[in-house]
């Protein structure tokens, strides 16, 4: 099955106070996972990374051939597809651990720049982390 993803990262200064929210969705537009967390305080270029990362492990409980992710974060996705380098340490690690996972996930994989209009369900997830203060459970 394809997979479609909206993932976000969200943080309330940067860095801050920082919440990630995925929605997965499939062909027909069913909502297979909506999902949102808290990530403590950083800053909104890992928060989108953790945002990416928690997606690519919970496809991997999905019967998933082909993920599409949808993102606001132009870097992140220019990082990933590789127009742009990684030149933060930081982010080098996360890069490093998002190649890692679509590699093993033996899955078709795109990911495209979106507006922030285009994310909204994703960015509300995001602050909704924020906000609730608890993380992530993928189980």
């Amino acid at each position: 099955m394809t997979i479609y993803a909206h993932t976000d990262g969200a943080s309330r200064g940067n860095p801050g106070e920082s919440g990630i929210g995925i929605v997965l969705h499939d062909e027909k537009g069913t909502v297979l996972y909506s999902g949102s967390g808290y990530i403590g305080k950083t800053t909104n270029n890992v928060a989108e990374y953790e945002a990416l990362l928690a997606c690519l492990r919970k496809v991997r409980s999905l019967d998933c051939r082909k993920l599409v992710v949808y993102s606001d974060s132009e870097l992140m996705v220019r990082q990933i597809r590789g127009e742009y380098k990684v030149k933060d340490k930081a982010l080098r690690v996360y890069f490093g651990k998002v190649r890692e996972l679509i590699t093993a996930g033996g899955y078709e994989f795109s990911i495209q720049h979106i507006t922030r209009e285009q994310n909204a369900d994703a960015d509300l997830l995001a602050n909704a982390g924020i906000d609730n203060r608890k993380a992530l459970a993928l189980a």
